[in-house]
């Protein structure tokens, strides 16, 4: 699927831009190729340099602001030259994504609200002109992908999906924001737990899935919140028992989350699976947990293996 965003003829510049992407559909990481075409209209136009940038709505630290749209990473494709009067001047790119780059397309469906757009910034003293944003479709890697099938195969339901600005305290981001996916507890892990968000913070080498549960419960006083953080590497994505290595994470995680309530109703442990043939495997490198926090009412605080 071939797709092209063009902007009007700038009263200002004299100059309309289009920006065309063979095929917007990608992945965190990858390069994404395309073609913006500059043309002038009754006089020459010079263009000090072109960039591109990765636009998309997100939600403030503040939950009182508005929503708003963020170009959250952008990078210059072409410096100093002339489109001449009534001529086209073409400029070839490839745009690396960031491996944090949030996922928006899940099983060919778009995630919820998640939008992800590429715009085309021209500069042309004094003045700057903005090309019409194009559609970027961000598919998961292989690693996210069984993940997110994990969780739908053991029941979760998706409930909300977003982009908090923010960095995340203790854990390595080079995105000023962080992708958050929420989900309503499935059957075989409510009780302990209302609701999940699963969080990637993803980098070349692997990525690292936090599992917060409960924090908008916390927020309001109802219950606590707590955070476990585990890895796994890009590498042998394909060999991993997927399902069971998701059902483990999530048993530790509401296990560590049922040890820290207080009343005695929530100290029940998950040691079985029903959506497993066999128990799941301990543990061990490339997947295995950083610890995390468990915290009291309505906060988070550190736990044995250190927090976020």
């Amino acid at each position: 699927m071939r797709l092209t965003g063009v902007s009007p003829e700038s009263v200002r510049t004299g100059l309309s831009v289009s920006t065309t992407l063979p095929n917007p559909s990608t992945r965190p990481g990858l390069r994404l190729p395309g073609r913006v075409t500059l043309t002038a209209a009754g006089e020459d136009v010079p263009v000090r340099y072109v960039r591109l940038g990765l636009v998309a709505q997100m939600e403030p630290a503040d939950p009182d602001s508005p929503r708003r749209l963020v170009q959250y990473h952008q990078v210059p494709i072409a410096g100093r030259f002339v489109v001449p009067a009534g001529r086209r001047r073409a400029v070839d790119f490839v745009f690396l994504l960031p491996w944090e780059t949030p996922v928006t397309i899940f099983g060919g469906v778009p995630l919820m609200s998640l939008r992800t757009g590429l715009r085309t910034e021209v500069s042309v003293d004094p003045d700057l002109d903005q090309g019409a944003m194009v559609p970027v479709f961000v598919h998961p890697l292989p690693a996210q992908q069984h993940v997110l099938a994990a969780l739908d195969t053991l029941g979760f339901v998706m409930r909300q999906a977003g982009l908090q600005q923010g960095a995340l305290p203790g854990v390595e981001q080079k995105l000023p924001f962080h992708e958050r996916l929420g989900y309503w507890a499935a059957p075989l892990y409510a009780g302990p737990i209302t609701e999940l968000e699963v969080i990637f913070v993803t980098n070349a080498a692997g990525l690292e899935v936090l599992l917060w549960l409960d924090r908008r419960l916390s927020l309001a006083g109802v219950t606590h919140q707590s955070i476990s953080r585990f890895r796994v590497w890009h590498a042998g994505a394909e060999q991993r028992d997927w399902v069971a290595t998701v059902d483990g994470w999530l048993r530790h995680a509401i296990n560590r989350h049922a040890a820290a309530a207080a009343h005695a109703d929530w100290s029940a442990t998950i040691r079985e699976s029903a959506h497993v043939s066999r128990r799941p495997d301990e543990p061990v490198a490339p997947g295995y947990g950083l610890g995390g926090t468990a915290g009291g009412t309505g906060g988070v605080s550190s736990g044995n293996g250190g927090g976020i």
